[in-house]
């Protein structure tokens, strides 16, 4: 726990955020400063108990985090703390030393606590003619405090999506994703709309139903736009049966111009969900790009999180979808899995390697509020160890021995370590939808339950969402609301 104390609340979302940076999932309590005082002389309490105080004064930030013990750690910096467009990286810096002083320890990204770091680097290319890597990643390492590699890997991931984007009229554009909220079975972790065939198998028919209505209405309003990517996700859209899922192709193919978008991806990330006729009926509607995630290449974790399926069946898979004729397969993998270390990571990988997809979506294990992992925390405590930077180099490591590179990277703020989730690919085989979504460059319109649909006014530096509910009956229900949300922007 951690007791806080600011004689003004300038910055108290980046004071909290650098604070969980570095003691993940900790109850932050703001106090007012003479119960502060009490609280840091009681001489008993609870264990594990931190207090930080932050005085604000003109144009200077003291800062001092002490324990009941004696320990203690002080910055300060010197800023005009009110512009905070010129004094928040000042500011975040001053709070990320005064943690790091305290704790002895230093963050791979630094005090950089946003989601999406490259967009950082790629605004420094659009205003710079000095471009040069070097130069970014020293920027990069000084401005965030972050280390060299995690520099290296995000000027890396830029120059990328810079060369993949300026090769696409993308902002006249607009890309789709569709939303299949049924898995065979909810995993651990999971916090997505998902729902047990088992269980909800009778509401796939109505499901559809209301899903093709959403998707007319998206095609007519976005019929003088051309479409960019298709993308179909869940939940796991294999989990349909075959009439269900030849019957959703059947729909993209009447309402949207299929042969003329740049990409087609569908995910079978369940091996226990994939068919050879489910994967031919992908293969002949011109799915082009397909996903079979395995998630870990260890039987015990998998049936530890939920996932009923084993390795050798996410073997089959893959060589199932190579025999339909899929030459553009990508696998999700997570790493600090509970119960897994660095062995189990090298192990999963050692499996992947021998299959060579063309690509491959490391997830660093997210806590998410939702997920049955948190709620039942306390039965996997001791379990949960959580990714760690060795972890990420190694799969770093092992990409670039494939042969692939790092094509696209986001972090979430209830990642154990605060790492990132990154994905990498050979040369040319990179998911454009991937690109897109992080860069927030064109619309991404969604449909189905529990879809988010970004709208995004380039001129106005502005973007705005609607959400579709995640409950299915609720979705079928109000299926005219979903469409009516949507309708404001199309």
């Amino acid at each position: 726990m951690i007791y806080l104390y600011q004689n003004k609340e300038e910055y108290d979302y980046d004071v909290r955020a650098i604070a969980l940076a570095f003691y993940e999932r900790e109850k932050i309590i703001a106090v007012p400063e003479e119960e502060m005082d009490r609280l840091a002389s009681e001489e008993q309490g609870e264990e594990n108990v931190r207090f930080l105080s932050l005085i604000y004064e003109e144009g200077k930030i003291s800062g001092r985090l002490f324990d009941r013990e004696g320990k203690e750690a002080k910055q300060e910096v010197c800023c005009a703390y009110h512009d905070h467009e010129k004094s928040r990286n000042a500011v975040c810096r001053f709070l990320y030393r005064l943690f790091s002083e305290f704790t002895g320890r230093t963050l791979p990204w630094g005090m950089l606590t946003g989601i999406r770091p490259t967009k950082i680097v790629m605004k420094w290319m659009e205003e710079t003619t000095d471009v040069q890597r070097e130069s970014l990643e020293k920027r990069f390492s000084e401005t965030y405090l972050a280390d060299a590699q995690k520099a290296h890997l995000c000027v890396q991931v830029a120059e990328r999506e810079k060369r993949f984007l300026e090769s696409h009229p993308y902002e006249e554009e607009y890309s789709l994703y569709i939303g299949i909220p049924f898995c065979p079975t909810t995993c651990l972790y999971c916090s997505f709309a998902s729902f047990p065939v088992e269980r909800f198998g009778d509401r796939i028919a109505a499901y559809m139903q209301a899903l093709t209505k959403e998707m007319e209405f998206v095609a007519q309003a976005c019929a003088q736009k051309r479409l960019t990517s298709i993308y179909v996700g869940g939940g796991t859209p294999t989990a349909l049966d075959e009439d269900s899922l030849q019957y959703l192709m059947e729909q993209i193919h009447r309402l949207f111009p299929v042969e003329k978008t740049r990409e087609f991806t569908v995910e079978a990330g369940r091996p226990d969900s994939v068919t050879r006729k489910k994967l031919q009926i992908l293969y002949d509607a011109g799915v082009g790009r397909i996903s079979i995630n395995p998630q870990t290449m260890h039987d015990e974790t998998l049936r530890l999180i939920g996932r009923n399926h084993t390795v050798q069946q996410v073997r089959d898979a893959f060589s199932l979808a190579r025999e339909v004729g899929f030459s553009n397969i990508n696998m999700d993998m997570i790493t600090g899995l509970p119960g897994e270390d660095i062995s189990h990571v090298r192990g999963t990988l050692k499996e992947i390697f021998e299959m060579r997809p063309e690509s491959l979506t490391v997830h660093s294990l997210a806590i998410k509020r939702a997920a049955h992992l948190n709620m039942e925390m306390e039965k996997y405590q001791e379990l949960v160890k959580g990714s760690t930077n060795e972890m990420l180099r190694a799969v770093d490591a092992a990409c670039t021995d494939m042969g692939m590179l790092p094509y696209y990277m986001y972090r979430q703020k209830n990642i154990p370590g605060n790492l990132e989730n990154i994905g990498y690919s050979l040369p040319g085989k990179e998911c454009l939808y991937n690109i897109l979504i992080m860069e927030e460059k064109q619309d991404i319109i969604s449909c189905g339950a529990g879809a988010s649909t970004k709208y995004v006014f380039p001129e106005e530096n502005r973007i705005e969402r609607t959400e579709n509910v995640k409950n299915i009956d609720h979705y079928i229900n109000r299926i005219d609301e979903m469409i009516d949300r949507k309708r404001k922007y199309l």
